[in-house]
């Protein structure tokens, strides 16, 4: 499993335009083989935290070079966000627990 933590804060102006193009990547992301899940939260300092999951490098692989998220990208840089980071992370180990519903 690879993980992706994408951190980032939008211009203040760029709240309309980004929420289409945000909205769109998370639609194409999905149609990539290998895809598993991504999830965003917002702090209340206005930092934004996206994870992404994909199976191996190689689906990380296919959505960093499709060209319609490269190009989402470069906008990004070049007027949605005043700063960004990235990290890239292998999962070493992982644990799930849930609480089983009762029966009805």
């Amino acid at each position: 499993m690879i993980v992706t933590v994408f951190r980032s804060r939008l211009n203040p102006d760029a709240q309309e335009e980004y929420g289409p193009m945000a909205k769109r990547m998370s639609e194409l992301a999905r149609t990539i083989p290998g895809y598993v899940s991504h999830k965003g939260f917002v702090a209340e300092d206005g930092e934004r935290v996206t994870i992404v999951e994909f199976e191996t490098e190689e689906a990380l692989h296919q959505w960093r070079i499709d060209p319609e998220h490269a190009k989402a990208k470069r906008r990004g840089i070049e007027s949605f966000f005043s700063d960004y980071k990235f990290q890239i992370c292998q999962v070493i180990k992982s644990r799930a627990w849930a609480v089983k519903s009762p029966r009805s």
